[in-house]
C-alpha cells in the first residue's frame, strides 16, 4: 500500500487563485521551502504557499521548480499542466544532513570518548556548529537594523537576545556535557562492539564470540476474559 505522505498536490486555489502545495512529509516540506514556498502551520495541517508579491510568471517558475525537485526526491506530484516538467535537477545533500550525522555517531557510540568526539563538532569554541549559529543570528540581527520598517529593530533585538541568552545556555551546557564525557574514558554499559573472538577459557565448542546471550523475551500473557463472556 503506497504511503500517502509521498503524494503532493501543487496548484492554484480555484477561489482565491493562490498558489498552494499540499501533502507530503517533513522531507517534502523541506524541498518546498528550499524551492521558495512558505510554510503555513495550522492545527490539523501544514501546507505551503507562494510568497506574496510575485507575478503569475514568477509563481509558475517557482511551482515548476518545486515539482522537478520533488520528483527527483521520489515524490508523486499532481499539478497543473503549466507546472508539469520533465526536468530533473541535480540533488545535493543539504547542510543539515551533516549535522544529523553527528546524532548518528552518538547513537552508535560505545564509549564516552566516541560520544565526546562527536559533540566537539557542535561545541568547538571557534568553528563549532553552535558558534556558527551564533554568527548567523547576529548577522540576521544586523541585517534587520537598517531594513526600514517599524518592527525591524524589535526583530533585531529579539535575535540578539536569542543568541546572548538561549543559545549561550545551550552552548555552555552542551560543552560541559562534552567535557564530562571526555574525562570519563568509560564504555557504555548498554552498548558493545562484538570482536568475534572466543576466549581461551570458553568451554562451549559452538561459541563464536564472547558476547552474552540476548535477554529472553517472555510471551505476553493473553488478555483477561471479560466476566460477561464466561459460562
Amino acid at each position: 500500500m503506497p504511503r500517502t505522505d509521498r503524494f503532493l498536490d501543487i496548484r492554484r486555489d480555484p477561489h482565491s487563485e493562490e498558489l498552494l502545495a499540499r501533502g507530503g512529509d517533513s522531507e517534502a516540506h523541506s524541498v518546498l521551502q528550499r524551492a521558495g514556498f512558505i510554510a503555513v502551520v495550522c492545527v490539523h495541517e501544514t501546507y505551503h504557499r507562494a510568497p506574496t508579491g510575485l507575478t503569475k510568471e514568477d509563481e509558475s517558475r517557482l511551482a515548476t521548480d518545486a515539482v522537478a525537485r520533488l520528483r527527483v526526491a521520489g515524490y508523486h506530484v499532481d499539478c497543473e499542466e503549466d507546472f508539469d516538467t520533465g526536468s530533473r535537477p541535480a540533488s545535493y545533500l543539504p547542510l543539515g544532513s551533516s549535522v544529523a550525522h553527528i546524532a548518528e555517531r552518538i547513537r552508535e557510540a560505545t564509549t564516552t570518548d566516541e560520544a565526546a568526539d562527536a559533540l566537539i563538532e557542535l561545541t568547538a569554541a571557534h568553528d563549532g556548529i553552535l558558534a556558527a549559529l551564533d554568527e548567523v543570528l547576529t548577522a540576521t540581527a544586523d541585517f534587520h537594523d537598517g531594513l526600514g520598517q517599524a518592527a525591524d529593530p524589535y526583530i533585531a533585538r529579539r535575535l540578539r537576545y536569542l543568541a546572548d541568552e538561549h543559545l549561550r545556555v545551550i552552548r555552555t551546557d552542551l560543552a560541559d556535557t562534552r567535557n564530562t564525557l571526555a574525562d570519563r574514558h568509560a564504555p557504555h554499559p548498554g552498548r558493545s562492539t562484538c570482536s568475534g573472538e572466543v576466549p581461551a577459557t570458553e568451554r562451549e565448542r559452538s561459541a563464536v564470540c564472547a558476547c552474552p546471550p540476548s535477554p529472553r523475551t517472555l510471551p505476553a500473557p493473553p488478555p483477561p476474559v471479560a466476566a460477561g463472556l464466561r459460562r
